[in-house]
């Protein structure tokens, strides 16, 4: 998962940075306010594009005696920052170049500048969108897109995707606002342009807020993963009771396992322990992206004892 986060990242980092500044040339000569709204959203996108990079180097990082179960989570931190840049930064300079032209209108001087950069950047946006749907796709199987989204453990990928979205529509809505704007001699609705571009990232924003919160407070991992292990312990004849099996994804292929089982009496000490290396091994091999296991010996009555307050 790792290569192909990347993979999609680097893509969208390199069709940005081409994007930004032709966005940038473009609004300097022409004036548009909806092409510098376009140019700071691809330089948010640029750096957001640096920040998840940023991520998935420290969630990389070993186990410490600080933080004895890794460091995945700091990817999905970052995934948040970025969630929040796009809203305060994208979002919010958009909004505020849209309402500046509107009160205050310029004559875009030469559209055919923006004209030619937004077909480029609809070239290369539109590159780095197919890079990360395809690898999207790859992992989604039979689930819908929006049902992926919230299945994923990996922020990356739909993070990237979302953006890319965000930009296409961004880009054509920069398009036609300039169009109307020299076409029907309203400069105003270049400003509009901006106020729908703003409106835009911002619904991009909460959307990715949303899915990283579930992720930062702590998700279960998913339910074939889950029934499986069920399974593979509810099956064995040693087992009189799975009394509890809690999951957690510390990182996007980082999976903690916590069980209580209830083993039966006729079993020693040594066939117990033996039992638990046993469950162990595989549910480790069906699922590698468990990493951590700890089962806990506790008879059933014992256990819901324990868990009334």
């Amino acid at each position: 998962m790792a290569a192909g986060s990347k993979k999609v990242i680097y893509a969208a980092l390199i069709g940005n940075s081409l994007i930004a500044v032709s966005k940038f040339t473009a609004a300097f000569f022409t004036g548009s306010s909806a092409m510098l709204s376009e140019g700071v959203h691809s330089l948010v996108d640029t750096g957001n594009q640096i920040l998840m990079l940023h991520g998935l180097k420290k969630a990389s990082k070993k186990p410490d005696r600080e933080h004895p179960f890794g460091y995945g989570m700091e990817l999905y931190f970052w995934a948040f920052v970025v969630a929040i840049l796009i809203f305060a930064l994208g979002s919010g300079i958009s909004l505020y170049e849209g309402i500046k032209h509107i009160r205050n209108p310029e004559v875009i001087t030469d559209p055919t500048w923006n004209y030619v950069v937004l077909g480029l950047a609809i070239i290369f946006e539109g590159w780095a969108w197919t890079v990360a749907y395809l690898e999207f796709n790859r992992i989604r199987g039979k689930r819908s897109l929006w049902q992926e989204v919230r299945h994923s453990k990996d922020p990356t990928i739909f993070t990237i995707l979302f953006e890319d979205t965000a930009a296409m529509l961004g880009l054509v809505t920069a398009l036609v606002g300039i169009f109307l704007a020299q076409h029907l001699g309203i400069p105003e609705l270049d400003g509009v342009a901006s106020v729908v571009i703003a409106a835009i990232l911002a619904a991009v924003a909460v959307l990715l807020a949303i899915e990283c919160k579930g992720l930062l407070i702590g998700e279960s991992a998913g339910k074939q993963v889950v029934e499986g292990i069920e399974q593979i312990i509810g099956n064995d004849a040693r087992i009189v009771s799975l009394n509890e099996l809690l999951t957690m994804h510390m990182g996007p292929t980082d999976i903690l396992v916590n069980v209580s089982l209830d083993f039966s009496d006729a079993l020693d000490s040594i066939e117990v322990e033996a039992a638990i290396s046993d469950f162990e091994t595989r549910i480790k091999q069906q699922f590698p992206n468990v990493k951590r296991i700890f089962i806990e010996a506790q008879n059933f009555t014992a256990h819901r004892k324990a868990l009334t307050p």
